[in-house]
Formats: structure tokens, C-alpha cells, sequence
């Protein structure tokens, strides 16, 4: 079975493609909403399809990594006659979605073998295949695929096979295109020319990064997996490109992450903006502000990559899931959720752009009262809180801190920006909810903020109340906070969210350590004055990532294995914001939490 952390990504800013340590793509992310995947619907499952090259009879590479400073990956593998190297790189597209696949040779003679098996419609359905003189041709529905190659090619056990030999100096080249099936056959692509390009595309988008330090490359290639897991067109990010990668091995905790979600869009555009990527976070705000542009009654945790609302969850019997995690599910329940969190992770995010985007605040400013007044009639209702929990409502101590933080910054609006509202009301809430939180979210016994009002659970979410601003980060009830969730959330010094078994989130099972959280703690650390602390974690962290720097979502400490979807947007924001923190507090040139356009 191929690990969750043994797979690399590459895409083209539309499409995504995970590559596993065998040689293997086992999963192509399509974008249309309707029909998401193409080789399979989920990695190295029975039912499922997977395109392979790799040396005859070879297990596992024996290197391999991403070009600097690019998305173009390079695997390699010695064997007894020789040795090899297969470049994986997807083009940025204009129509269709081309992945190339470069075979080189770099010392000897390698015997290779290559087997595609496509499968569309989540392993649903096998397409009719027939040659043609430039490879073979398959179509099933509304896909096809045609594969590229002058390598030899024949059909075996329902596989396209291609068995060659490959010596150095020399270069054998596979392109497999996907194209909707109504639509002629696109024009092919020179599989060396497209290497070219797309080298140039990604060491010039690379080449604006502002970071510096000792942690320049780990941010870089974050970036870079951020970019990867943006939609071009319509400027959306999507949490992650797969669906169903458990949380628990052999668990029900599977859920499709190929959406966008809102509360991402602060801890993206900070992280963008921070480091010089104006155009990316334009484009973010652009697609948020269309997203959530109708009733705000009717605002939503997340959307598709267009801005679709409707993302009905369903599972898909007929797949096993990755390990015998089952069930397997397409699009999420959770979009209906009532979440009060996201008003505020808007407002803050509208509010983060106003000055360091220089765009006119009308285009905005609108939308933003119009939230405003509807949280002013709900933020006191209970809510299923920012982890989508599916047990009994509650009064979440996050929401209420997030809609705080929703007045908050639309009284610095109008007091700041000189913006029209209603600021000595927006004030007197922004108190009372204060006062709200102070009154039922407060532990002061045990000297910590709690989960919910009324229940004595800790969150790790809590740890984002100063970087809100919500308190100082070296306030005493911060402080205690910090020391009582490292007690009860930590398991070898990593966060969990909360603990499922006594938080009653109506899901049977448990979860990993959550990568995001435990870079929050990091970041906690920090303004608690504990920076050695905070090094010694985030330098552990970094430690989880995968040999070319991916993380998943979450990590299992007695399996010791990536878990969840994977890459993760929301680990990679996080790793982002914990480095450039980490990098401020060396320079010593600001002891406040980041925030967007910091100049580093």
C-alpha cells in the first residue's frame, strides 16, 4: 500500500495530479464540479485506475524531488543495469489538461514498463480504448483521454501496456491529454518545448517571493503547493485535490476537500500578501466577494472552485476507500452547517485588503454591511462551530470571538477608513459580545478559555484569540490558555483539534494531530515570549513533511503517517504564517502577530 505521504503533486492551475513513490498517478482532479476525476477516485484503491512508469520488476525510487524554485518533479531509480529518471510536469493549460511524461536515461540501459488503466467517473466506469497512429484514444461519457508516445504500445488484462528500453542520453516522451468527449481532438503538444515553458513559468512566478531566512525554501514550496491548488480562472482555492483520505486509518472520517473554503481566505490573503503575491490575493478577494454576494442569511462555510452553493454529499459504495476507509464520499454536508466564525473571517479579510490592495472600498464595503447586520441578529445563536461538527448545536467560544472580531473591524472601518455605518453601534456590540465571551467562554478556575459556553472542553482554536486581537498574546488568560491546551490537546507535542471522544461531535471514531493547530501553537508560543519552545516545535513540523515538502492534513503519532487529504491548503497557510513569525521575532523587528502587507 502506497502511503498518503508518498505522493508528490503537480498541476496546472486548473488541474491536479498526485504521483506516488512507485512511479504511479493515482488520482487526476478534474475541474468541472460534476465529474471531479478521471484516473481514479481515490489513491491506489482496487477499483480504481493508475498510469505507471517505472523500471521492470522495480519497487520504490530510489530519489526523488521538484526541480528548484518549480512544480516540475524528477524520479529516479538505480537498478543493476543502469539508471533512470522520469520527469512529471502538467503544463499550464488553454483548453485541455496535458500531464508529460519524460523518460530519461541517465547511465546503462534500463528495461522500463509502463500500464495505464483509466477509469472515470470515480473507478465507475471503463472507457472504450482503440489505437490511432499517434497512441490510443479512450472515451467513456462526457471524457476522453488520448495518450501520446513513440514508445510501444498494447493491450493487456484490460491495461494499455508499453514495455521499452530506455539508455543513456536518451529521452522517450508520454503525453496523456483529457478533453471533454463532444469536442474534437486537441492539438498535441511537443512534450520538450512545454518542459521549457512551464520551467520558466514557475521559476518567474517563484522568483517574486519576498522571504528571506533560514526557512526561505520550506515557505517557498508551500507557495508553490498553494498555487498548484488555485483555479486560475475564477481565482479559487481549494482546500485540498482529493476526497476521502481518512482521518483515522480504516475510519469514517473521510470528507471531500476539493472545495473552497471561506475561513481560509484570511490566513491566505496574510500569507500571499506578506510575501509580495498581490495578483494571487486580488484574484482570492475577487472570487470571495462574488462568492458571497447575495443574501446574507444565506452565506456558506464553503464553495465550488465557481462559487457553486449546492454541494450535496453523497457516498460511493462501489469504492472500498483508501486502506478499507470507508465510506467514500463526493461533495460535503457541511456547506449547509450554520457557522457563525465565517461572518467574521470575511469582515477581517475584506478589511485585510483594503489598504494593501489600494482597491476602491465601494467595491466592498456594501457587501460588508450588509453581513454586519445580519450577525448583529445571530451571533448570539448556537452554531455547529469551525470543525463542522455534526453533533447538537452550541455556543462556540471561537464563533463568538470571530464575531467579535466581525464589529470590530467594521467600527475600525468607519472610525479608520472613514467608510458610512453605524459605529457607535457596532461598538456597543463589539462590547457586549466581549463581555459574552469573558462571562461564558472563561474558565477562571482553571485560568483558560473552554471549547463551548458551559462545558469545560478545550479547542485548539481557542489559541487564535490573540491573533485575532481579541486579547493581548501575553495576556494572563492567553497564557493559561496556551499552558492548559498543552496538557489536554498535545500528544508528542502536536495539537489536536479537540478530543472527539469527549467533545460530542456526533462522528464515531478518532483523528491524528492537526498540522494547522500545532503551527497555531507555534505562533501562541511565540507571543507568550516562549520562543525557543516555539522553534524547537515548527522545526519538528517541518520534519513531518514528505521528501519534497508536502503535508497532508493531519499526522498519526502511533502510526507515524500522514493522514487526511493531502496536499492540505490549510497546513501549508499555516507552515507560511508560523515561518514568516518566526522570522520577524529573529530580525526583532515586531513582537505583534503578522498581519497582511507585514514587510518583512
Amino acid at each position: 500500500m502506497v502511503r498518503i505521504e508518498d505522493y508528490a503533486v503537480v498541476g496546472d492551475l486548473h488541474t491536479a495530479a498526485l504521483i506516488s513513490t512507485e512511479g504511479s498517478i493515482d488520482w487526476l482532479c478534474l475541474p468541472r464540479f460534476d465529474s471531479p476525476a478521471c484516473f481514479n477516485a481515490l489513491l491506489d484503491t482496487p477499483e480504481s485506475g493508475r498510469w505507471r512508469i517505472a523500471p521492470a520488476g522495480a519497487g520504490e525510487c530510489t530519489r526523488r524531488s521538484y526541480r528548484r524554485h518549480t512544480l516540475i518533479l524528477e524520479t529516479e531509480w538505480e537498478t543493476d543495469d543502469g539508471a533512470v529518471r522520469v520527469i512529471d510536469f502538467m503544463p499550464p493549460r488553454d483548453e485541455v489538461a496535458d500531464i508529460v511524461r519524460i523518460v530519461e536515461g541517465i547511465h546503462g540501459q534500463v528495461r522500463m514498463r509502463g500500464e495505464l488503466a483509466l477509469r472515470f467517473d470515480y473507478g465507475h466506469i471503463m472507457p472504450w480504448v482503440r489505437r490511432d497512429s499517434r497512441g490510443l484514444h479512450a472515451i467513456a461519457g462526457p471524457d476522453s483521454a488520448y495518450l501520446a508516445t513513440n514508445a510501444p504500445l498494447r493491450g493487456e488484462h484490460m491495461h494499455t501496456v508499453s514495455d521499452f528500453t530506455v539508455k543513456a542520453g536518451e529521452r522517450v516522451p508520454f503525453v496523456l491529454t483529457w478533453a471533454p468527449s463532444h469536442v474534437r481532438r486537441p492539438r498535441s503538444v511537443d512534450p520538450e518545448v512545454v518542459l521549457e515553458s512551464t520551467e520558466k513559468f514557475w521559476r518567474d512566478w517563484s522568483g517574486q517571493c519576498k522571504v528571506s531566512g533560514p526557512y526561505k525554501d520550506a515557505v517557498e514550496r508551500s507557495l508553490i503547493t498553494l498555487k498548484a491548488l488555485t483555479y486560475a480562472p475564477t481565482g479559487g482555492i481549494v482546500a485540498a485535490v482529493t476526497t476521502s483520505l481518512p482521518e483515522q486509518l480504516g475510519g469514517p472520517r473521510n470528507w471531500d476537500y476539493r472545495f473552497c473554503w471561506l475561513r481560509d481566505a484570511t490566513l491566505t490573503l496574510q500569507s500571499l500578501l506578506a510575501v509580495g503575491y498581490t495578483a494571487e490575493a486580488a484574484a482570492w478577494r475577487d472570487w470571495l466577494l462574488r462568492a458571497v454576494a447575495g443574501d446574507p442569511a444565506d452565506l456558506q462555510i464553503m464553495y465550488g472552485i465557481h462559487g457553486e452553493r449546492r454541494l450535496p454529499e453523497m457516498e460511493l459504495p462501489w469504492l472500498s476507500g483508501y486502506e478499507d476507509s470507508s465510506p467514500v464520499r463526493i461533495g460535503n454536508g457541511a456547506a449547509g452547517q450554520l457557522q457563525l466564525d465565517v461572518w467574521g473571517e470575511v469582515l477581517d479579510c475584506l478589511s485585510l485588503t483594503r489598504n494593501s490592495l489600494l482597491t476602491h472600498p465601494d467595491e466592498a464595503w456594501d457587501v460588508q454591511v450588509a453581513l454586519m447586520e445580519y450577525l448583529e441578529g445571530v451571533w448570539n445563536q448556537p452554531d455547529n462551530g469551525l470543525w463542522e461538527m455534526r453533533g447538537p448545536r452550541r455556543h462556540f467560544t471561537h464563533s463568538k470571538v470571530m464575531a467579535w472580531v466581525a464589529a470590530d473591524r467594521m467600527v475600525k472601518g468607519v472610525r479608520e477608513s472613514g467608510l458610512p455605518g453605524p459605529a457607535d453601534r457596532w461598538e456597543a456590540l463589539r462590547d457586549t459580545i466581549r463581555n459574552d465571551v469573558m462571562t461564558h467562554g472563561f474558565d477562571a478556575d482553571r485560568n483558560t478559555f473552554t471549547q463551548s459556553y458551559g462545558r469545560p472542553e478545550l479547542d485548539a482554536s481557542l489559541l487564535l484569540i490573540p491573533r485575532v486581537g481579541f486579547l493581548p498574546p501575553d495576556d494572563p488568560r492567553v497564557i493559561g490558555t496556551i499552558d492548559a491546551i498543552q496538557r489536554e490537546l498535545t500528544e508528542d507535542g502536536f495539537l489536536l483539534r479537540y478530543r472527539p471522544e469527549v467533545s460530542d461531535d456526533g462522528l464515531p471514531g478518532g483523528e491524528g494531530v492537526f498540522l494547522a493547530c500545532s503551527f497555531w501553537l507555534v505562533e501562541a508560543l511565540l507571543g507568550a515570549g516562549r520562543h525557543r519552545q516555539a522553534t524547537q516545535l515548527f522545526e519538528r513540523l517541518l520534519a513531518l513533511r514528505n521528501d519534497v515538502g508536502l503535508l497532508s492534513e493531519e499526522w498519526g503519532v502511533q502510526s507515524a503517517r500522514h493522514l487526511g487529504n493531502t496536499p492540505q491548503a490549510f497546513s501549508h497557510f499555516a507552515l507560511v504564517t508560523s515561518a514568516l513569525q518566526l522570522q520577524q521575532r529573529r530580525t526583532k523587528r515586531s513582537n505583534r502577530p503578522l498581519r497582511a502587507g507585514t514587510a518583512l
